[in-house]
């Protein structure tokens, strides 16, 4: 079984806006190239939100260099940016926005969501682009929770949705820019599962909630990952000890330089500077009014 060379547990909590309170589970500037291509993730765990008439959520500020990823778990969060993507997404449904070569984008609850409140869970990864696709035009994917793969786990022992990538011979519906697996998971209490992992791949196991055992030895609680070696050996081992929820992440490294400053990601510190030149000159654009 591929061997685990890292558990990670964060519990402290931060506000991201005045939206989105959220434990920070791993990030590039500590974990470098072992995670690559992927970069940070934000973890909304459940929180209630009481019924409002004002916009709670992230205003207007700039990406470059990567992609956003957000999970709905539960609640609703509407999403505009400068490239005229946009749209709100529900419970079960992904937003996959490609910033590429910059753009400026908001994020808030939905108005329907604020006015009834209610709880709000969300996961926002983010997974770096290739050198050569970093200045690619913006992109924005509405991935709705009924064009997700959801495949049923053997003994009734849980779930897989496939959101990128390739489960069994399930193709997720998100289209990406290097080779990645986006699996979203659950595992009963007392049941184990087999999952088997590209050799070439970098390999997450991000633990949302319950508890798990990894490969018959490493206990996990919530709010962990679990980062495994590079190496040849496919086979990863999950057996719940409670009712988990959790997400595989895989993908092929890009073993590129990471310069990352605030909401950019590039490959060289003078690429993060012409980054800021581009977006206090303009060239982000703006997002659009509507009535």
């Amino acid at each position: 079984m591929r061997k685990v060379v890292g558990i990670y547990r964060n519990q402290n909590m931060h506000w991201v806006g005045d939206g989105f309170p959220v434990k920070n589970l791993f990030s590039y500037d500590r974990l470098g190239q072992a995670i690559s291509p992927f970069l940070l993730l934000d973890y909304a765990a459940p929180y209630h939100f009481e019924p409002t008439t004002e916009k709670h959520g992230v205003g207007s500020h700039p990406h470059r260099g990567f992609e956003t990823v957000t999970i709905a778990y539960n609640g609703e969060v509407t999403h505009k940016d400068s490239s005229g993507g946009g749209g709100t997404i529900k419970t079960g449904d992904v937003q996959w926005m490609t910033a590429g070569s910059g753009l400026v984008h908001e994020e808030f609850h939905s108005e329907a969501f604020a006015k009834k409140g209610g709880l709000f869970e969300m996961v926002q990864l983010w997974v770096n682009l290739p050198a050569s696709d970093k200045m690619n035009p913006p992109k924005y994917q509405t991935l709705a929770a009924q064009d997700i793969p959801v495949i049923p786990l053997d003994d009734d022992a849980g779930q897989m949705r496939v959101i990128a990538g390739k489960y069994l011979e399930y193709q997720g519906p998100a289209s990406t820019h290097s080779p990645v697996n986006v699996w979203d998971g659950s595992l009963k209490s007392e049941h184990e599962h087999i999952i088997h992992v590209p050799v070439d791949h970098n390999v997450l196991v991000v633990l949302l909630e319950g508890e798990l055992m990894i490969n018959g030895h490493q206990q996990v609680k919530d709010h962990s990952i679990v980062l495994f070696a590079h190496d040849a050996d496919p086979v990863i081992q999950l057996a719940a000890i409670e009712n988990a929820r959790f997400l595989v992440l895989t993908g092929k490294p890009l073993n590129e330089p990471i310069q990352g400053y605030g909401p950019f990601v590039m490959n060289t510190k003078d690429e993060i500077i012409q980054a800021f030149n581009d977006f206090n000159n303009g060239k982000f654009g703006q997002i659009a009014v509507t009535e």
